[in-house]
């Protein structure tokens, strides 16, 4: 399982991306401070790293320092937003820097491109009764191989690694389709109606009364 540590002050802050990020599948520490995350990073390995600049004791920006000879892929998550801050993190090595408040399914891309750039993806997942090859790109369901489109591959793994979330329309169009969501149109209604019956998910994959979708597992 992929390992994250979450260097963040605020803890209701913390505790958003911790559940955000275990509902994905991920596997998350926490630290409230930078010296925490220094002793932590001392005795344990992770995948990413996400931390906050404005830290008590040791700021994130002098924590990366300590964590950039580890190897490790670091994003910054920071109420400081000016161009400065910015390129300063980017040119000590941070893969990303993503400026509070942030939405959710934003931070989750984010920390998928950087791990797939890393390569520190997992190459299995299992949702319920499905399989999911992210290597071959294939989806198995009690043995047996599912043939899915290219758009209904993207659709199953959104939902795959947001389990229990309810996602709007428009976040399910601008992530498998990219753009903004045409009024009126039907065009997720419809492939998530195929889904369904492809992947045996007519139970799982529930309509959220004006909002979109939830995988309910």
């Amino acid at each position: 399982m992929i390992r994250v540590l979450i260097v963040e002050d605020e803890k209701p802050i913390s505790d958003l991306i911790k559940l955000s990020l275990t509902k994905a599948g991920y596997s998350c520490t926490c630290a409230y401070d930078g010296t925490t995350a220094a002793n932590i990073l001392e005795e344990e390995h992770f995948d990413l790293a996400l931390l906050d600049v404005m830290l008590p004791e040791v700021s994130g920006f002098e924590l990366m320092e300590y964590i950039q000879p580890t190897g490790t892929p670091v994003i910054f998550i920071t109420a400081k937003n000016s161009v400065d801050d910015r390129v300063k993190g980017l040119r000590m090595g941070a893969e990303d820097y993503i400026v509070k408040p942030f939405e959710v399914m934003e931070l989750l891309a984010r920390v998928e491109v950087v791990l797939r750039r890393y390569q520190k993806t997992e190459d299995l997942l299992t949702v319920g009764e499905l399989t999911i090859d992210m290597r071959s790109l294939q989806v198995q369901r009690n043995g047996e191989t599912i043939l899915l489109t290219k758009k209904e591959w993207d659709l199953m793994l959104l939902f795959a690694q947001n389990p229990g979330a309810a996602l709007y329309r428009e976040t399910i169009y601008e992530r498998v389709w990219g753009g903004e969501y045409p009024v009126g149109s039907r065009v997720v209604d419809l492939h998530i109606q195929r889904l369904r019956k492809k992947i045996g998910w007519e139970d799982k994959l529930q309509t959220v009364n004006r909002v979109g979708y939830r995988l309910v597992l």
